[in-house]
């Protein structure tokens, strides 16, 4: 691993990398551009300078990342010195280091390290002591604003002495009961593995010299993705000699969510002033126009290190554009597309679906089930095995069969009811002793004597619900969307989600309105729904096989795609509002913005030989409906590098109504379709009509006072005319029957059939 060596091995800046031995270091690793390649020739080529292994310090953010990190070492320098490495990650090394010196961190050697349901569980047992209603302050919030909070290393003293708010006293005071619990039990939890590490670093000097005397070398890998305690960590660990190498890439800084601060590159060359900057720029893994489109979207963004993608491998294909009429049509012409490139060899553990939220994988799901393609969803549940949506069809079954147990143990204390799991096991005993249902029990007041007056009195309260809801599913059993909508609104579970605006339980409210939008599709497109029929088919279409990853389609959100790549990618539901996500305001949200803006180079970068994009001119969408308007990603790019021309009148044609500089959140949806107004004009502009004069300031969506149908006399519908139905949707004109009431055949993609209606329930597109 001489420089001679290396030299044929690397291309110049990955060498001069490899080869900046002393002194900070900064390299910007574009996508594709083999920095796993220049982190461990940069060790290997350490350990042929005669540093020994055990003072090298190597980090990252993944267990699977730095196990390949090892893996790759070795093969470069044998075994035995990759073991000596410090290669982990920063939550491994925080550990690591608190055991080590754990008498002066305060704990002892053998302290546990709680997971999220401890961590739920001793915050479960705080709240019940300090008397703090769940549903007001959701357990769950408070633990991610400590999470939050520890990113940045602080404690819980400093919280209470920066509170301004009665909710910020609250978290302060549940938080410092948290940390009592937790030093009685000996244990720390994930956020302080980074923040205990970190204030251990910066107070103690003595540990601070012992391990800046120890590591020689500190290599980063994904620097982007530091939070505010990792950067401390790495400037406290390196301060004598400054041999600190950072690689990253601020084109990739997705992660701003959960506490990653890009800005800490901009720290780095503010606290290493003379530190040298490479750039890896060069990509092995995209054709030339999979790279034309990335380099053509971020370029757009505003503050980033310039950095233009280039390759040496082929031209590729041109980038298939899919315009589907809905989000089912969408879906159904990507399984087409997916099961024709299987039929031609092309391996399925090749092949990935992106999405920007989970909420959008059903109609996908459904579609690629229909065509007979097998799939696994990564980085996330599939639609229907999500803890919500499970909890809401618990509460739909029990409407029709209350003696499931299991489907009534899962919700009688979800939203909260103050039911602890001990009542709940004398409940099921006394049933099992009685040979009853726990709905039998309840029925009749039979409840065991050991189960105390207020739990009673909150088991009535269940049950009265719930004798409700039935009796008015037995009132409309035809009406399983109403029935659905009623119990998630009735049984408090909405405002369960609602009291607390964090993005997990934004995340669940979205699902839930797109499951009962998936619901009212249902109900509108069977001949004679009811609520049996609707959870008979949908307990055989959620227990569907999926097969094995690497023998199926990947299916995931673009976070999860990182660091992943496919010789295939279907990106979908390029759509202002979906992606970029709800319609980001340029003006107001301008580091929003910029992220959805890395998050589409990052998704275009994970494909190496073809991408596919769509979108579609009508979304359903969290039970409601839009006119799509293509995202402002896909208009920018070059128009050569697409395989068909996009549809007229997007974000451009409205750009002087204000609308490309930020398309703003819409108003009150409705799922019948486009207004005659200025509704109707977006709509006619996104199909790509002739162009008319757009009054809206962005994707105009469609109210019900606007469903008034125009005077039949005034439409000449032809064949091939677009036309929209309030129940089914938008579709093609097939036939025209004139007579004393006009009708018309029209065939729409949400059915997979033609309809005969009446005109006057129709509106042109």
């Amino acid at each position: 691993m001489d420089a001679a060596t290396l030299a044929g091995l690397l291309n110049p800046p990955q060498l001069a990398a490899v080869l900046h031995v002393d002194g900070p270091l900064l390299v910007f690793a574009g996508a594709g551009s083999g920095k796993t390649r220049v982190i461990t020739h940069r060790i290997a080529h350490l350990l042929d300078l005669g540093v020994a292994p055990w003072r090298v310090l190597a980090v990252t953010f993944t267990n699977k990342a730095a196990g390949e990190m090892r893996e790759r070492v070795a093969r470069l320098v044998g075994d035995g010195p990759a073991r000596e490495l410090w290669l982990s990650t920063f939550h491994a090394l925080g550990a690591r280091l608190l055991r080590r010196y754990a008498d002066k961190a305060g704990l002892r050697k053998d302290f546990a390290i709680y997971d999220d349901a401890d961590q739920r569980a001793v915050m479960n047992r705080v709240y019940d002591d300090l008397k703090i209603d769940d549903k007001h302050h959701p357990v769950r919030g408070t633990l991610t604003a400590i999470d939050r909070a520890k990113q940045e290393a602080q404690t819980a003293a400093m919280a209470q002495d920066a509170a301004r708010s009665v909710d910020e006293l609250l978290v302060a005071r549940a938080w410092q009961e948290y940390e009592r619990r937790l030093q009685v039990n000996n244990a720390v939890d994930f956020g302080d593995l980074i923040a205990r590490t970190t204030r251990l670093l910066e107070a103690d000097l003595a540990v601070r010299t012992e391990l800046q005397e120890r590591f020689v070398h500190v290599l980063v890998d994904e620097f982007q993705d530091t939070n505010g305690a990792q950067y401390r960590t790495l400037r406290a660990l390196t301060g004598l000699r400054r041999n600190l190498c950072v690689v990253g890439d601020d084109d990739q800084a997705i992660y701003r969510w959960r506490g990653a601060d890009v800005r800490n590159i901009r720290y780095f060359r503010r606290d290493h002033p003379d530190a040298r900057v490479l750039k890896l720029e060069e990509n092995y893994r995209s054709t030339q126009r999979i790279l034309r489109a990335a380099n053509a979207v971020i370029g757009h963004a505003t503050e980033r290190e310039g950095k233009v993608l280039f390759t040496k491998n082929p031209e590729g294909s041109a980038l298939d554009l899919v315009v589907g009429e809905d989000e089912r049509d969408e879906a159904r012409r990507l399984a087409e597309r997916i099961k024709g490139s299987l039929a031609r060899g092309t391996a399925p553990g090749e092949v990935a679906l992106f999405y920007r939220i989970h909420a959008q994988s059903r109609p996908l799901e459904e579609a690629l089930r229909a065509a007979g393609v097998a799939y696994v969803v990564l980085g996330g549940m599939r639609f229907y095995e999500r803890a919500e949506v499970k909890d809401l069809l618990a509460y739909l079954r029990l409407l029709l069969n209350p003696t499931d147990d299991v489907s009534l143990l899962r919700v009688v204390n979800t939203p909260p009811r103050k039911l602890g799991k001990t009542t709940l096991e004398r409940l099921q005993a006394h049933g099992t002793a009685r040979g009853s249902s726990l709905w039998k029990l309840l029925a009749s007041g039979d409840y065991p004597s050991d189960v105390g007056p207020a739990a009673r009195k909150n088991l009535q309260e269940f049950y009265k619900l719930l004798s409700r809801l039935r009796n008015e599913a037995r009132a409309a059993p035809e009406a399983p969307w109403e029935l659905a909508r009623r119990a998630y609104e009735d049984t408090g579970y909405r405002a369960m989600l609602e009291a607390h605006d964090d993005p997990e339980n934004e995340a669940r409210r979205e699902n839930l309105a797109e499951l009962l939008g998936s619901i009212k599709d249902w109900q509108e497109s069977t001949p004679e729904p009811s609520l049996g029929a609707y959870l008979e088919s949908v307990t055989l279409d959620a227990g569907a096989a999926e097969g094995q990853r690497g023998e199926c389609v990947s299916m995931m959100t673009v976070h999860s795609a990182k660091g992943l790549e496919f010789d295939e990618v279907f990106l979908v539901a390029l759509e202002e509002g979906m992606f970029p996500y709800k319609g980001i305001d340029l003006g107001a949200d301008r580091e929003e913005l910029e992220e959805e803006r890395r998050l589409a180079y990052v998704a275009i970068t994970r494909a190496r030989k073809h991408l596919t994009v769509s979108f579609a001119r009508f979304r359903q969408i969290f039970g409601q409906t839009r006119v799509g308007v293509p995202s402002r990603f896909l208009e920018e790019l070059p128009a050569d590098l697409l395989s068909s021309p996009l549809p007229r009148g997007g974000l451009r044609a409205q750009a002087s109504a204000g609308a490309y500089a930020g398309a703003r959140s819409p108003g009150p949806w409705s799922r019948h379709g486009p207004a005659r107004d200025a509704g109707t004009r977006a709509a006619r502009a996104v199909a790509g009509a002739p162009p008319e004069t757009l009054v809206d300031d962005g994707p105009r969506l469609v109210r019900d006072e606007d469903l008034a149908p125009p005077p039949t006399g005034s439409v000449r519908y032809r064949k091939g005319m677009r036309v929209r139905h309030a129940k089914f949707g938008a579709g093609r004109v097939q036939a025209v029957e004139p007579g004393p009431e006009l009708k018309v055949v029209v065939y729409f993609p949400s059915l997979g059939a033609e309809k005969r209606l009446l005109a006057e329930y129709l509106q042109p597109l």
